[in-house]
């Protein structure tokens, strides 16, 4: 009995279909991925741990809090004190490339000039303003002849300290002015779960989305 064409050719294009439907994409398993990369900091961090005695952001000056040490290069987990969730506590993590013990400690009330680059954790980049590193970068080099900098191209951008996202506004109150920063923040104390589009970027985040930010702090803004 011979084959029907019409079949023949309904099962092949069938198969296309499903093969079609079936193609991987950079954002497959999103959520779970994320989830390993912030695992894997926590892990990375150890003992290395931050916090705040006294985490009320309104009676604290420059000069009343001392900045914790941290040690170039190492990646240290920042208790999120604010955080809105009840899933338990929440960290950001964060690596201080260049240190500036004379710098103005970043206050919550703060505006303040940076250069940035934010990527995702598959390393595309969704926003920035000079050709930073991103999470891929396992490596960054400590000296700073070696780095990466903004160019005479680059404008720096203005952010409000407390507008940002609170595993950012928590993290960033660590920092002096004329330092740079590897932050990564997890979700979780991100943008969430469901994709949202900022008004400070271009693009939508996808939800569940661990964001890495190259950030070089210039000054503040209006400082009182």
């Amino acid at each position: 009995m011979k084959p029907n064409i019409l079949i023949l050719l309904f099962a092949l294009l069938s198969l296309a279909a499903c093969k079609e439907t079936e193609e991987t994409t950079e954002y497959d398993n999103w959520r779970q991925r994320n989830d390993a990369f912030a695992d894997s900091l926590y892990a990375l961090a150890g003992d290395n741990y931050l916090v705040w005695n006294d985490p009320a952001p309104a009676p604290e000056t420059r000069a009343s809090t001392q900045v914790p040490q941290m040690r170039l290069g190492e990646l240290y987990a920042i208790l999120v004190q604010d955080a809105a969730t009840t899933a338990g506590q929440q960290y950001t993590y964060a690596k201080k490339l260049v240190d500036n013990p004379q710098g103005k400690r970043l206050l919550y009330t703060d505006q303040v000039s940076v250069y940035y680059r934010g990527t995702y954790i598959n390393g595309v980049e969704f926003d920035g303003n000079f050709d930073g590193y991103g999470a891929l970068d396992q490596q960054v080099p400590l000296d700073q002849a070696a780095m990466k900098w903004p160019t005479d191209f680059d404008l720096p951008a203005t952010f409000s300290v407390n507008g940002l996202v609170s595993g950012m506004t928590w993290t960033l109150q660590f920092a002096r002015t004329g330092e740079r920063w590897l932050l990564y923040i997890p979700y979780e104390v991100g943008y969430g779960e469901d994709d949202y589009t900022p008004s400070i970027y271009s693009t939508t985040i996808p939800g569940c989305s661990l964001l890495t930010f190259d950030v070089v702090i210039v000054d503040l803004v209006d400082e009182d």
